[in-house]
């Protein structure tokens, strides 16, 4: 079933002044929701956000990009706007690309590039992997794509994450939803995201919180707090690497999610040495986690040029020429 497109709206300010229309799609367990900008027959970019974030991560930095291009991001189960995942489901990566394969079946996209940033970088680096005939493209922002797992470490979060699933569905009864002013809403997502500039918290809180008597909610699903029980280790996350066929850039943040995250000891280097020798494109920027939604004019250009720098059409023609030139 082809998703709706439905509430054409403008972003009002300067920076984001363009039309987007929401995306919705049905799953089994509910819907998917998103945002759509540009023509129906434009280049198709798929964009996902980070953990905990939602589609309006992007609503500055896609007002920035080509016109004539079709952006679609979306807001991932248990954030933003789409249904949470069915009770005594858990959150684990294969099952955000499988979300990503039904998007973009949906969509009948047959070949398209992605922008993801953080968590969604590493669920285009695993579906680019598993699906590498599909993507041409991927911007990386702020994330390696891959994120490993000390193997000693694997195991305990697996247990973790059980446990953790099963304590919260047997409190089925106790839990109730938190109701906050908006200010408050504010001040908790600033908290948990420091980088968020007031604008950039505004815009998140579009589809991250919902009104209720007495004031607001949060949208997201607790259970995307819980420990992830499907990990991988480093082997596995540079065998993985190897699949990807689709050029690839990544905008790594001097002051971003890696002066905050520790990686396991070596795997940095070791990535990008992998990264490196799949001719990748890697670029370090001033800025923070959130630079492509606090300055969305320091990357817009550079992410731009790159996609634009080899679009779909002239890979197909130097394959044709190619052909040829063996007939």
């Amino acid at each position: 079933m082809l998703p709706a497109f439905t509430s054409l709206r403008h972003f009002s300010t300067t920076t984001m002044r363009r039309a987007v229309s929401e995306f919705r799609m049905t799953v089994p367990w509910g819907e998917m929701r998103g945002q759509v900008w540009g023509p129906s027959n434009g280049r198709p970019v798929l964009c996902l956000h980070g953990w905990a974030d939602n589609s309006g991560t992007f609503s500055t930095l896609i007002p920035l990009l080509p016109k004539d291009w079709r952006f679609v991001a979306i807001d991932f189960p248990g954030h933003g706007l789409s249904s949470h995942r069915p009770d005594g489901c858990l959150y684990t990566f294969p099952l955000y690309v499988a979300d990503v394969r039904r998007v973009v079946e949906a969509l009948q996209w047959k070949q398209f590039s992605i922008i993801g940033h953080s968590m969604g970088g590493n669920v285009a680096g695993i579906f680019s992997a598993l699906y590498p005939e599909m993507v041409d493209a991927v911007v990386l922002l702020d994330t390696y794509g891959f994120l490993p797992t000390q193997m000693t470490d694997m195991f305990k979060n697996m247990r973790k994450g059980i446990d953790d699933q099963i304590h919260y569905d047997n409190k089925t009864d106790e839990r109730k939803e938190r109701v906050y002013t908006y200010e408050k809403a504010k001040e908790r997502l600033k908290a948990a995201n420091p980088f968020l500039s007031d604008q950039s918290a505004d815009i998140l809180l579009e589809r991250a919180v919902r009104e209720v008597e007495g004031g607001f909610v949060f949208t997201r699903d607790f259970r995307i707090n819980l420990k992830n029980i499907v990990n991988n280790n480093i082997e596995q996350c540079l065998h993985m690497l190897s699949l990807v066929k689709a050029r690839v850039m990544l905008l790594l943040a001097k002051d971003g999610l890696f002066k905050m995250f520790t990686l396991p000891n070596g795997y940095g280097d070791r990535i990008q040495k992998s990264w490196t020798d799949q001719k990748a494109t890697i670029l370090n920027i001033e800025g923070d986690h959130h630079i492509h939604l606090n300055k969305p004019e320091s990357v817009a250009s550079i992410i731009t040029d790159f996609l634009q720098s080899h679009s779909p059409d002239e890979t197909e023609n130097e394959s044709n020429k190619n052909q040829s030139s063996k007939l």
